[in-house]
């Protein structure tokens, strides 16, 4: 299973699509680093916040974790530039996701921060020059940056980085309840634009980047999820206060809740077969909400890769032959899901 940790609630950004930085947790309160020792072996792990590196015992934390996991990834901000290439020094083999919005202007605007696309660059651009390989840009697309998302897009391929999208959404984590796409056809013909073009690359991993981005469009025009969600089974996040989350999109107009607190067993089975987790599970098979977040999907897309593969395949082929991805065309595939999942009551 993959797991996502988020260290901390404290953030030095002050984001227009995320009000984490308006309720930080407190130093004191958030977990030790030993806490994680508990921790099951896991595919891969996201190290995410909050900003994760506001925390100084961030590399007792990656201690830790090393030991549970080959692949280490953080999302973060770049805004502690020198702590990131200390770290990544020491470590070259953990992966690092810039959280870039669009270029220059948009993006300062957007995390609320002048000077941040500039500093997230040369953190990059230093990672490189490192040699630190599993490295890019993360871009939350919101109302009115999905033109700089194509630029950004051209910029990684270039310099041979990740590139990885989202779109926003509301959530407890964030805070909000207005995050809403509203330029949605403008938006939409811009990841359409973006899937044509990462099927046209030679890498397997942009193909499939290509049916993730397909999910976000029919996300935004308010489409059933592609796939089930399968959080709290496939993938697992933990809070700064050691409370085990199904995910981080839950949102307490429809719900929220919490597997247990690592804090309360001796061993993350324990907590993992507990009836609680099980009736959480039992949650997000009715959960109403259709969220597509990389945290939850990348899972499930590996789990069902039978049916995932055709699709793309035959788009692979199709673009080959001069054709394009019909975008229009969302799949929907039912594998054991509950009907009704993503369903919300006034539907």
């Amino acid at each position: 299973m993959d797991g996502s940790i988020i260290v901390t609630y404290r953030c030095p950004m002050r984001c227009k699509m995320c009000n984490i930085w308006d309720n930080p947790t407190h130093p004191e309160d958030e977990f030790k680093p030993e806490l994680l020792e508990k921790l099951p072996r896991m595919r891969s792990v996201n190290i995410t916040g909050g900003e994760p590196f506001v925390r100084e015992d961030i590399e007792d934390i990656v201690k830790v974790l090393l030991k549970k996991t080959d692949r280490i990834v953080f999302s973060t901000s770049g805004y502690f530039s020198d702590r990131i290439i200390a770290l990544a020094k020491k470590y070259p083999q953990i992966g690092y996701r810039i959280s870039i919005e669009g270029l220059s202007c948009k993006n300062d605007e957007l995390r609320g921060r002048q000077g941040g696309f500039d500093k997230g660059l040369r953190t990059l651009l230093e990672l490189r020059r490192l040699g630190i390989k599993d490295i890019g840009f993360g871009i939350t697309v919101s109302n009115n940056n999905s033109k700089d998302m194509l630029d950004l897009y051209e910029l990684n391929r270039n310099l041979k980085m990740q590139f990885a999208t989202a779109s926003f959404h509301n959530s407890f984590y964030f805070h909000k309840s207005d995050n809403k796409v509203t330029n949605i056809d403008e938006v939409c013909s811009d990841f359409d634009e973006l899937i044509q073009r990462l099927m046209k690359e030679n890498s397997p991993k942009s193909w499939f980047r290509a049916f993730f981005n397909l999910g976000l469009i029919n996300y935004i025009k308010g489409g059933r999820r592609m796939l089930p969600c399968e959080a709290g089974s496939e993938n697992f996040f933990i809070d700064p206060h050691g409370n085990v989350l199904p995910c981080n999109g839950m949102e307490h107009s429809c719900w929220y809740d919490t597997m247990g607190n690592l804090h309360d067993v001796a061993t993350f089975e324990e907590l993992w077969s507990s009836e609680q987790a099980k009736a959480v599970r039992e949650k997000v098979a009715h959960c109403p909400k259709s969220c597509w977040m990389i945290g939850s999907v990348s899972p499930v897309m590996k789990k069902y890769m039978p049916q995932v593969l055709p699709w793309v395949i035959k788009n692979k082929l199709r673009v080959m032959a001069g054709g394009r991805v019909d975008t229009s065309c969302i799949p929907f595939y039912h594998v054991g899901n509950n009907d009704l999942q993503g369903i919300r009551e006034e539907e």
